[in-house]
């Protein structure tokens, strides 16, 4: 049953989500300058005297980091011994690990180069594919020695996912981008229209599943959640522009497009376990 992995599968992916979280807090809040041009120390120190609240957050975030790596390498580890049997098991386990390093050089390298704004943003969308591999490595676990989700979808289908797949990451690439980098609102407002033809493309992949794949649950479940936040994502925008609290609806703003990304990817693992149909 694995039970052990399950669980470690289950906090290493809450424990990647609290990355997240801590990474857009950190630059919603301005404090990644918190521990000055020093790294992995804080102001050359292991435990920086009277810190202020930046430098909380900001080192917070970089041990809580170092810990959910190890994490990462452990669950990586485990689910190669253990679910060696699936096919996407390897590939994950190379994906997890190899995304969670980058994604501490990139942490390190946003220190050292000043917060530049590429850094940054390249930061949060490594960190994105680094909680979708974990994500999908724990949803692994859970499926061993039970009937894996494989629904029979067509070509077209699985290239519309792959479309999807890659226009909302370069949304995530892009608006992360500009977030660190403050462009003018022109550069912002194209990328909330693109952000809005997401929404469209979210929501015709919804109904083309209704219509056709609805016998599969895993199919339309998927959909439906993925619909469902990337709204709340958008509202969460929304909000923002009009004046809500700034921190709180930052924080759901990334949240949401994460676990939509998650959801994607894991609707691709399964839908390409079989042939496409013509």
């Amino acid at each position: 049953m694995n039970v052990g992995l399950r669980v470690l599968g289950v906090i290493t992916s809450f424990a990647m989500l609290i990355v997240l979280l801590q990474g857009a807090l950190v630059t919603t809040t301005g404090s990644g300058e918190g521990c000055g041009s020093t790294w992995p120390l804080c102001f050359g120190e292991i435990l920086p005297a009277n810190p202020a609240l930046a430098t909380l957050i900001e080192y917070s975030h970089r041990l809580w980091s170092g810990l959910t790596g190890l994490l990462v390498l452990i669950l990586a580890i485990w689910s190669w011994r253990k679910l060696s049997h699936l096919r996407e098991t390897k590939f994950l386990a190379l994906m997890a690990i190899l995304f969670i390093v980058f994604q501490g050089f990139m942490g390190a390298g946003a220190v050292i180069w000043n917060n530049s704004g590429l850094i940054l943003a390249l930061h949060f969308g490594i960190s994105t594919i680094s909680f979708a591999t974990v994500s999908l490595l724990t949803a692994l676990a859970f499926e061993n020695n039970n009937v894996s989700p494989h629904p029979l979808v067509s070509k077209k289908y699985i290239n519309y996912l792959i479309t999807t797949i890659i226009y909302s990451y370069i949304v995530i690439y892009t608006g992360a981008y500009i977030k660190h980098s403050g462009y003018d609102m022109t550069i912002q407002w194209i990328h909330r229209s693109a952000a809005v033809l997401l929404i469209l493309i979210i929501a015709g992949l919804m109904v083309w599943t209704l219509k056709r794949y609805h016998s599969y649950s895993s199919l339309l479940g998927i959909s439906i959640a993925m619909f469902i936040l990337i709204l709340i994502q958008a509202g969460a925008g929304l909000a923002i522009i009009y004046g809500a609290p700034y921190l709180t609806f930052a924080l759901l703003h990334a949240l949401t497009i994460s676990v939509v990304f998650t959801m994607m990817i894991y609707k691709m693992m399964i839908i390409t376990r079989r042939s496409p149909i013509s």
